[in-house]
C-alpha cells in the first residue's frame, strides 16, 4: 500500500493510499481514503501495464478530482 498524501477540508483530514495488486496481469489499483473514524475505498479503477504506470496514472488526478471520487463513495 502506498501512502500518497492527504486531503483536508472542514476540519476533516483523509489519508490517501493506493493499493496495487501485482499478482494480476496486468496489475490493478484502487484508492483507499482513511479518516480518523471512517474508511472509504474504490473498486479496482486503475489497470496499467506496470506498477510504475499505475503510480503515474494516479498522480494525474488533481486534489479536486480526488475529492469528487471520495464524495462519490459516501
Amino acid at each position: 500500500m502506498h501512502h500518497l498524501g492527504e486531503l483536508a477540508r472542514g476540519g476533516v483530514a483523509w489519508q490517501v493510499h493506493l493499493e496495487i495488486a501485482t499478482d494480476t496481469k496486468p496489475p490493478k489499483g484502487r484508492v483507499h481514503f482513511v479518516a480518523e473514524s471512517e474508511q472509504r475505498s474504490t473498486g479496482w479503477i486503475f489497470i496499467e501495464a506496470s506498477e510504475a504506470d499505475l503510480l503515474r496514472r494516479f498522480h494525474e488526478f488533481s486534489a479536486l478530482e480526488l475529492w469528487r471520487v471520495l464524495e462519490s463513495l459516501s
